[in-house]
């Protein structure tokens, strides 16, 4: 498949209209200035009734397939991102965060090879929204969640800076590696505009009366519901809430699980001073109590080294598929949708004598939509599989070496420790017999 197929049949222009799940999930997201909430499950935010797919695409059953034949070719690869260099920003109404953001690149679509831009978190959620409206059907990485951050006006937390630069490096770099995605011009402006240029392109999209005029059509069609879903969908329903049951399970006691190692790692600290403190007064037990002071000291600052590991590595990549799993539902619920839209027009024609060629027009355009939405999700549900169960073994195996790797570490502490007391014990034993 090539780039410029993609950019001929799919259509990710100003026309593309959103339409959300739930009203009061969007009445929240209208705010452009939402940086100061920074993190809210926002997973869903835009539902399509299939608007945003062009008229003039091809929708043959056989050119949707090679359409969504999404190549995994790694060496193929000509769009690197980087996003590093978080600087704060305070003004007058509000604080923010901007991150620079690094591509390099050898399309020919692209001015140059390099570019450097600055981002706030606005405007990846921003691309987020354009990409879905454009591709309701296609599966966009989620961006880190939004809280409110209460009380925080200065500056906000380092740990919490750096946590959401690498989930925003990670959500440009899936969106670099999709075959679709990578090719939007909604990408391209967000990697390549200045900050004046890019606020006039967001300026283009449906306003707010548009959106809340979709909106309200979307809760009218999930009220109607879906008739006759095809079974491989609803088998994938099934997954979805399935594998979002037991990925949250997972995050959660995997957390859990770290609180309880740093309350523990905090009375392992306070071991080694406690031993030094009693070599004091015990003169024949001093040295023992000094080595195992030691030993205590080792251990704790190879725990320290554990817990941070998983905080850093192994709770990001399950609180990711956490949200993967609210993405995949809400992509499943704007593939319903847009069926509803299908079955509706095609009762209308049914039982309305008048305009009947015309009501058959749109019934056509709205099952060559279902078809294309309907083949796009197939394909990239195939390759969003592939990728999670790549990314999950290797956070699994990564934490079973580091497991393995701290554990031999303290084991090797104590036994160094063992061998000492045995040493000196013989050569007490020596002393004695003589």
């Amino acid at each position: 498949m090539s780039r410029s197929v993609v950019d001929n049949t799919v259509s990710s222009g100003n026309s593309s209209v959103a339409i959300p799940t739930d009203i009061s999930g969007q009445i929240l997201d209208l705010d452009e200035d939402d940086d100061l909430e920074v993190f809210s499950k926002d997973t869903s935010t835009t539902l399509t009734d299939g608007s945003s797919f062009n008229a003039s695409m091809q929708t043959s059953p056989a050119s949707m397939i090679n359409q969504y034949k999404l190549e995994e070719d790694a060496d193929t690869k000509d769009i690197f991102v980087t996003v590093d260099n978080p600087e704060s920003h305070v003004t007058a109404i509000e604080t923010y965060i901007t991150y620079r953001v690094e591509t390099k690149t050898t399309r020919s679509e692209f001015d140059s090879c390099e570019f450097e831009v600055r981002r706030r978190y606005q405007d990846f959620l921003w691309l987020k929204g354009r990409l879905e409206e454009a591709h309701p059907t296609l599966i966009v990485h989620p961006l880190p969640e939004k809280f409110v951050m209460k009380g925080m006006v200065e500056r906000f937390n380092e740990d919490f800076i750096e946590t959401r630069r690498r989930a925003l490096h990670k959500f440009l770099n899936k969106i670099a590696e999709h075959p679709i995605f990578s090719s939007s011009e909604d990408f391209k402006i967000f990697l390549t505009a200045g900050t004046g240029e890019l606020t006039s392109h967001k300026k283009q999209g449906p306003g707010f009366l548009s959106r809340m005029g979709e909106t309200v059509k979307a809760v009218a069609a999930a009220v109607r519901g879906v008739r006759n879903r095809p079974q491989e969908f609803t088998d994938m329903q099934e997954y979805a809430e399935a594998f979002s049951q037991k990925i949250s399970s997972l995050d959660k006691i995997t957390q859990r699980i770290i609180r309880e190692q740093k309350e523990y790692l905090e009375e392992l600290k306070e071991c080694g001073p406690t031993y030094t403190l009693w070599s004091q007064s015990e003169e024949e037990l001093a040295e023992p109590l000094k080595n195992v002071a030691g030993c205590e000291d080792r251990c704790y600052k190879e725990t320290e080294e554990q817990v941070k590991h998983l905080n850093d590595h192994l709770i990001p990549v399950l609180h990711e598929y956490v949200l993967c799993a609210d993405t995949l539902k809400a992509v499943l619920r704007r593939r319903d949708n847009i069926q509803v839209v299908f079955e509706g027009k095609a009762e209308a024609l049914a039982t309305k004598a008048a305009d009947r060629d015309a009501m058959r027009d749109e019934l056509d355009k709205a099952e060559n939509r279902l078809e294309w939405a309907n083949n796009a999700l197939k394909s990239d549900w195939i390759r969003w599989q592939k990728v999670m169960r790549s990314d999950l073994r290797s956070a699994f195996i990564d934490t079973a070496e580091r497991n393995v790797s701290y554990y031999e570490k303290c084991l090797a502490v104590w036994e160094s420790f063992m061998q000492s007391q045995r040493t000196d014990a013989e050569g007490n034993g020596k002393v004695d017999s003589s």
